[in-house]
């Protein structure tokens, strides 16, 4: 690091005076740098530009640079196609949640949640295609662009798994017919996201769920997870997101 001898100065930068005061820039042959004239002995060369020393001067005296409060206005442009409607599904034979939610401010606000009931006396056939019809006007009335599913889990009971894949199949199909894009989202990582705690108990992720979309209760069990999934979706597509969600 190159360093340049500074000359004594009498005057130091006393309490309650401009910081900034003392900070003076030169122009060298390397490009133009700034130092503190204030100071008495050697400090370091540092490399800044002219609208760099004029921002900090502002940021310090206290006055509000116009070029950075208008930039602090406009959207972020780090993805230009974050989805602002997102539907989210847990499935199950027997009751598959959904829910979907609309992007805004200063909190997403739920456009329709529910859960999918199919009595016991029902058919599997019959179950399957309450899903797949269900799920179709939810998407013809409510227009979302994307989906976020609950990702597949270990079962040890194999009967349990394949219907779960019926389930599954049946959403994902009507949901894929509609050209939405799909990403699954691993249980753990949707209580993560939305409890801080990846072995949260159902109620507790109702209960966030409630409190961050501004609910009058918490949502019935399979609708909140269904939310939670979306919520956890437009979370993934954020800006300061560390993992992206999984297309499938």
């Amino acid at each position: 690091m190159e360093r340049i001898q500074l000359p004594s100065a009498a005057n130091r930068v006393l309490p309650g005076s401009d910081p900034m005061a003392g900070i003076q820039p030169l122009r060298t042959n390397r490009g133009f740098h700034f130092c503190n004239h204030a100071v008495v002995g050697t400090v370091a060369r540092v490399g800044i530009t002219l609208q760099q020393f004029h921002q900090m001067s502002a940021r310090v005296s206290g006055r509000k640079s116009r070029a950075a409060s208008a930039s602090m206005l406009l959207p972020p442009t780090r993805n230009p196609s974050v989805h602002t409607i997102i539907l989210g599904v847990d499935p199950s034979l027997r009751g598959t949640g959904y829910g979907v939610i609309e992007l805004a401010k200063p909190h997403p606000r739920t456009l329709v949640q529910g859960t999918i009931s199919c009595p016991a006396a029902w058919p599997h056939s019959r179950c399957l295609a309450n899903i797949s019809q269900t799920i179709r006007e939810v998407l013809r009335k409510y227009a979302p662009t994307v989906c976020a599913v609950e990702g597949l889990f270990f079962a040890q009971n194999l009967q349990t798994a394949i219907l779960m894949g019926e389930a599954r199949g049946a959403a994902l199909a009507a949901i894929a017919e509609a050209g939405l894009e799909i990403y699954e989202i691993a249980p753990r990582k949707v209580k993560q996201a939305i409890v801080g705690y990846g072995a949260a108990q159902k109620h507790a992720v109702a209960k966030m769920v409630q409190r961050l979309l501004q609910l009058a209760e918490p949502p019935p069990a399979d609708a909140a997870d269904a939310l939670a999934l979306a919520l956890a979706h437009a979370q993934s597509q954020g800006r300061y997101s560390l993992t992206a969600a999984k297309r499938i």
